[in-house]
């Protein structure tokens, strides 16, 4: 997930790094891909994880199913292939969401690891 980023030749920075957890997304999960012109800040497998589970509640509350399945897909994905430290991004997250959220947050992270089981079953 590129973050839009100044450019050597005069562009505009919108980071969007008022919500909090953004913030830390962007300080501290994220590393700099070198292009030509422009040297843009690229979140890693943790911190897309990380802003991915904060999304999904209100996702959830807004009853937008197509946005609910492609962030699941999405988790469950990137929690296949790089196999994160769940606990510590739980950890994390609860400093940035409230009990039910979290509490959805790990219901969801359950059934999604469950299914990934299955799949290497």
């Amino acid at each position: 997930m590129p973050w839009p980023s100044t450019s050597k030749t005069g562009g505009v920075d919108v980071l969007l790094t008022q919500n909090p957890l953004f913030k830390k997304a962007h300080s501290q999960y994220s590393q700099i891909q070198h292009f030509p012109d422009l040297d843009i800040p690229i979140v890693t497998v943790e911190g897309l994880l990380l802003l991915k589970l904060y999304a999904l509640p209100s996702i959830y509350r807004q009853g937008n199913f197509s946005r609910v399945e492609l962030y699941e897909n999405d988790i469950a994905t990137l929690l296949h292939y790089y196999q994160p430290d769940v606990e510590k991004l739980l950890a994390e997250l609860a400093g940035y969401v409230d009990g039910n959220d979290l509490t959805e947050v790990k219901s969801i992270l359950a059934d999604i690891e469950n299914r990934i089981k299955q799949f290497k079953k």
